[in-house]
């Protein structure tokens, strides 16, 4: 049975008799909101931390408050600002190789003829996508053994020389941001393909008609259609420029060899905050974190915006 809002003479209509004949879409909004508030934002109350001296025994709110001490503290120590720049290090090598690699795979499936060979590459790149890192990393540790890997085994057995991939600090970041792009390039490629599907087809039917090759098209034509796409995924991207999976790292990290390229912001602040039990240090540098991510999204969305694109806000 509908209900029918009772609309004044006026013509205009109040809010009582909006909410008369809406209100079973808004009632179906409690729930979510009440899990977002509870479980989102009121954790968020918890920040205040990075600005007292906590004590567990007094909490949150009853430890003292010391201002800007415990960031002073942070960026004192040269372990910190170490930290920092080798969690922007690893991110910005994900960003040059995780962020291109989809859109690059998505571009040259487009250009496949055979629709049965793509849907078999789509649902075989796309399967890492819902593998845990723990699993992945699990899977790779195998692989790349110094002595019992398959890779070196195989490497050895051709008569050359085995690699410590998972040993040496330089060969742990090239594995570390390989393993990333396998993991996440499935994912792009299907938003990137969905863009490109969105493009009209009669203009590659023109550009075919003036003589434009294959590489034309997709300059003149593909690149510019899905470019709005690129512009806010990167300013998603560019956001998390300071974050990084604890997940991923931490499956991967070998505590004796490479800890100095596994030394990054999110292994630090469960070092320091849980391990340690200083818990208003790791907050104040998961606030840092979270402050700069804000901050890199604004400025990236001025940026588009000032080229002619709709930006993310």
């Amino acid at each position: 049975m509908s209900v029918r809002a009772r609309v004044p003479a006026s013509g205009k209509r109040t809010f009582g008799s909006y909410m008369a004949r809406y209100w079973p879409l808004y009632s179906m909004l409690v729930l979510p909101m009440a899990f977002c508030l509870l479980f989102k934002y009121w954790p968020m109350t918890g920040l205040v931390m990075a600005f007292k001296n906590f004590k567990m025994m007094r909490g949150i709110w009853g430890s003292d408050w010391n201002g800007f001490k415990n960031f002073e503290y942070l960026f004192s120590r040269s372990e910190s600002v170490a930290v920092i720049l080798q969690t922007l290090k690893l991110n910005l090598m994900d960003l040059l190789f995780g962020f291109t690699m989809p859109i690059i795979l998505s571009i040259m499936l487009n250009e496949v003829r055979s629709k049965a060979f793509k849907r078999i590459t789509q649902t075989v790149i796309y399967l890492p996508h819902f593998l845990s890192w723990v699993i992945i990393a699990s899977l790779f540790i195998i692989l790349l053994r110094t002595e019992t890997g398959m890779v070196n085994i195989m490497i050895a057995g051709t008569g050359g020389k085995k690699i410590p991939f998972l040993e040496d600090n330089v060969l742990w970041q090239v594995v570390y941001v390989f393993i990333g792009v396998w993991q996440s390039m499935g994912w792009g490629t299907i938003i990137y393909l969905a863009a490109i599907t969105g493009i009209s087809a009669e203009l590659y039917e023109a550009a075919t008609v003036d003589g434009a090759g294959r590489f034309a098209k997709i300059w003149h034509i593909t690149l510019p259609g899905i470019r709005g796409t690129i512009v806010t995924l990167l300013i998603m991207n560019l956001g998390r420029i300071l974050g990084s999976s604890f997940e991923r790292v931490n499956s991967l990290s070998n505590p004796y060899v490479v800890m100095k390229s596994a030394n990054v912001i999110s292994t630090y602040i469960y070092r320091v905050g849980l391990a340690n039990g200083k818990y208003h240090y790791a907050t104040a540098m998961g606030l840092f974190q979270n402050v700069i991510g804000v901050i890199l999204i604004l400025i990236a969305d001025r940026i588009a915006k000032s080229l002619g694109e709709s930006g993310l806000i």
